[in-house]
C-alpha cells in the first residue's frame, strides 16, 4: 500500500466532485432514446473530440503501453499509434458521412444503406456483434486492467475497488446518458493528463533529464535490443517484427478508418458536419500525441528504476504492473492521489461510454427494432438503462477469462481487420450488398477462431497432431498482424465473390441513401438519377487533406518522442514540419466545407 491520509482525502474529493457534476447534468432529463444516446445531436467538437480521448485513457493503455517498452522498446506502441492513420481518414472520408446520415447507432445505417430481409439479418447480427460480444471484451480488458491497478496502489481487495469504481460509473451512465458521460469526459481526461505528465516529469528529473535517461537506458544490460528504436531495425529485431510493422502502417489501420461504434455515437451527437470533423481531429492529437508519450516515459523510467534483473516475482511474471509500481516509487504524498484519482476517473469514463454505446445497440438495433416498434419513450428509456446494467455484468464475467490486455487488443484487430475492406467499400461502391458485411463478418469470426476449431476437429479425431501444431504456430502472438492481414485478404475476396453472386441493393433504397449522405466514388448508376444531390468538393484537396494530416500527426508525435529522449534538433525540425503540415490540414478542412452543396 503507498497511499496516505492525504491520498486519500484527494481521491474521495476527486469522487465527491464527480458525483456533484453528475447530479448537476442528470437535472436534466432526456425525454427520449435521442436525447439520452446522442445528446439531441446538439455537442460542440471540443467537447467530443476530448470525450473521445478520454475515453481512450483507460487503465488499460498505460499499463499495456509501460508493457510493450520493457518488453518491446519504444516500436512496440505501433501497436496502437497505427490508429493514426485510420484516424485521420475517418477525419477526412467518414466524419461528414456519419453527421449526415441522422442515426442513434452505426448499426442502423444498415438499413439505411441496405434493403431487404439480409439487411435487417446484418443490423441484428451488427448489434449483438460489436454491442454485446465486441464490447464486452473491450470493457473486460479495461476492468482486468484496473484489477491489476487496484492489486498495486490499494491496500485492499482489488475487487473491492473494481466493485466502487463501477458502481460510480454505473449510477452515472444510467441518470445522465451520453451529455453527462462527455461533461465528465472533459474533466477526466484533464485531470488524467494533467497527472500522468507531472508523473513523466519527475521521473525524467529523478534520472537527471531527457538525454541522461537516454544514455543510461542504451547502457542497460536489462533493456531490450533496440528499446531506443521509434521503428524496428533488423539489427535488433527479427524479419517477423518487420513485416508485422509493414502490415500495420500499410493496410491494418483501414480497420478503424471509420471510426470505432462509441467514437461514431460522439459524432452522431455533433451540432453540424464541421463539428464532426473538428472532433475528429482534436481526438487524433489529443488521443495519439498528448497521451502516448508520458506513459513511454513511465515504461522507460521504470528500466532504469526497476531494472529487470531486480524486478519482483510479480513483476516479471506481468510487466504490465510496472506503471503502478512507478507511481508507488516516485509520487509524492497528495500527487499520488491525484493520479490514482485520475486512473479511477478515467476507468469509470470508459466504462461509462462504452455502456452508452452497448446500450444504444440492444435497445435501437435490437429491442426497438425487432421486439417492440411502438412503445413510448419512457418506456424506451427504462429499457436502456436494464441493457446498461446487464452489459455491466456481462463484461464483468469477459474480464474474469482474461490475462493480458495487449493480447486482448490483437484479437479486436484480427476480428476487425476481417471487414475492414468491405466497411471502406459500403460508403464508396453502390454494387457493396447485405450479403457482403455478413459475409465479410462470419468470415473474419472463423478465421480469427481457428485455433479453437481445428483443436476441437483433432479431440474429434478428425484432424492428426501434426496439423494442430501447424495451425498452433499460426496462431502465435509472434505472428498475430501477418496472420491478421491474411484474414482481411482472405474475407475481402470471399465477401467480394459473395457480392458478385447475389442480387444488388433495390435502386430506391439507394437513392433515398445518397440523398441522405451525398457519398462519393463510384456511384454512377445512382449519381445519374440525382445530378442535383452531387457533392462537388474537391476529391484532391480531401486525399491532400488525409496526406498533410498524417505527416502532421506522425511529426508532431516523434517530434515530442526525440524531445523526451534528448534529440533536440531533430524534435525541432519535426515540430516544424508538423507545425507546418498541420495548417495546411486545417486550411483544407475548411475549404473542403465551402465547397459542398
Amino acid at each position: 500500500m503507498g497511499l496516505e491520509v492525504l491520498d486519500w482525502v484527494v481521491i474521495i474529493a476527486y469522487m465527491l466532485l464527480t458525483i456533484g457534476i453528475g447530479f448537476f447534468v442528470a437535472k436534466h432529463k432526456s425525454k427520449n432514446i435521442t436525447d439520452f444516446f446522442v445528446a439531441g445531436r446538439n455537442l460542440p467538437w471540443w467537447l467530443l473530440g476530448t470525450s473521445i480521448a478520454a475515453t481512450w485513457f483507460a487503465t488499460d493503455a498505460p499499463l499495456a503501453v509501460t508493457a510493450l517498452v520493457r518488453t518491446k522498446g519504444i516500436y512496440g506502441n505501433w501497436l496502437w499509434w497505427y490508429l493514426g492513420t485510420g484516424i485521420m481518414m475517418m477525419v477526412f472520408f467518414y466524419a461528414k458521412y456519419w453527421r449526415r446520415s441522422e442515426i442513434l447507432t452505426d448499426a442502423e445505417m444498415i438499413e439505411l444503406r441496405y434493403s431487404g430481409q439480409s439487411a435487417s439479418i446484418l443490423r441484428g447480427f451488427t448489434a449483438i456483434f460489436f454491442g454485446v460480444f465486441r464490447n464486452c471484451i473491450s470493457l473486460g480488458w479495461v476492468m482486468l486492467a484496473m484489477l491489476k491497478f487496484s492489486s498495486i496502489m490499494l491496500g485492499w481487495s482489488a475487487e473491492v475497488a473494481l466493485i466502487i469504481t463501477l458502481s460510480f460509473a454505473l449510477i452515472h451512465t444510467l441518470t445522465s446518458g451520453i451529455k453527462g458521460v462527455v461533461i465528465l469526459d472533459m474533466l477526466h481526461f484533464s485531470a488524467g493528463t494533467i497527472s500522468t505528465i507531472l508523473l513523466a516529469i519527475i521521473i525524467l528529473v529523478k534520472v537527471g533529464g531527457p538525454t541522461a535517461l537516454a544514455t543510461k537506458i542504451a547502457a542497460s544490460a536489462d533493456a531490450p535490443p533496440g528499446i531506443l528504436d521509434m521503428f524496428p531495425d533488423l539489427s535488433h529485431v527479427g524479419i517477423i517484427e518487420v513485416v508485422s510493422f509493414i502490415c500495420l502502417i500499410g493496410v491494418l489501420w483501414l480497420g478503424q478508418a471509420q471510426g470505432d461504434g462509441y467514437i461514431v455515437q460522439r459524432l452522431f451527437s455533433a451540432k453540424n458536419e464541421k463539428h464532426a470533423i473538428k472532433a475528429s481531429l482534436w481526438f487524433a492529437v489529443a488521443g495519439v500525441v498528448i497521451l502516448t508519450w508520458p506513459w513511454i516515459v513511465v515504461g522507460l523510467g521504470s528500466i532504469v528504476m526497476l531494472p529487470i534483473s531486480e524486478a519482483s516475482p510479480a513483476l516479471l511474471a506481468d510487466p504490465e504492473l510496472a506503471y503502478p509500481m512507478m507511481i508507488n516509487a516516485v509520487l509524492p504524498i497528495g500527487l499520488k492521489g491525484l493520479l490514482v484519482a485520475a486512473f479511477m476517473a478515467a476507468f469509470m469514463s470508459t466504462v461509462d461510454t462504452h455502456l452508452c454505446w452497448g446500450g444504444s445497440y440492444l435497445v435501437n438495433d435490437l429491442y426497438k427494432r425487432f421486439i417492440n416498434k411502438t412503445a413510448t419513450a419512457s418506456h424506451y428509456l427504462l429499457a436502456s438503462r436494464i441493457s446498461i446494467v446487464l452489459l455491466l455484468f456481462l463484461s464483468a464475467a469477459a474480464a474474469w477469462q482474461m490475462d493480458s490486455i495487449a493480447g486482448a487488443w490483437i484479437y479486436i484487430i484480427e476480428i476487425l481487420s476481417g471487414i475492414a475492406i468491405i466497411l471502406v467499400l459500403r460508403w464508396f461502391w453502390w454494387r457493396i450488398n447485405a450479403w457482403s458485411e455478413i459475409t465479410s463478418m462470419i468470415t473474419a469470426l472463423i478465421l480469427a477462431n481457428g485455433f479453437l476449431w481445428i483443436k476441437w476437429l483433432y479431440q474429434l479425431g478428425w484432424v492428426t497432431e501434426s496439423v494442430l501444431n501447424m495451425v498452433n504456430r499460426w496462431y502465435q502472438d509472434d505472428v498475430a498482424l501477418i496472420r491478421a492481414t491474411v484474414i482481411l485478404l482472405l474475407c475481402t475476396l470471399i465477401s467480394l465473390i459473395v457480392t458478385f453472386m447475389t442480387k444488388p441493393v433495390a435502386n430506391e433504397k439507394l437513392l433515398t441513401f445518397y440523398k441522405q449522405v451525398r457519398p462519393k466514388g463510384w456511384w454512377g448508376p445512382i449519381a445519374a438519377q440525382l445530378p442535383e444531390y452531387v457533392d462537388h468538393s474537391s476529391s484532391r484537396d480531401t486525399w491532400l487533406g488525409f496526406v498533410f494530416g498524417v505527416v502532421f500527426l506522425n511529426s508532431i508525435l516523434f517530434s515530442v518522442g526525440h524531445a523526451v529522449l534528448g534529440s533536440y534538433t531533430i524534435a525541432g525540425v519535426l515540430a516544424a514540419i508538423g507545425i507546418l503540415s498541420g495548417w495546411l490540414t486545417l486550411r483544407l478542412v475548411e475549404r473542403a466545407k465551402t465547397q459542398e452543396i
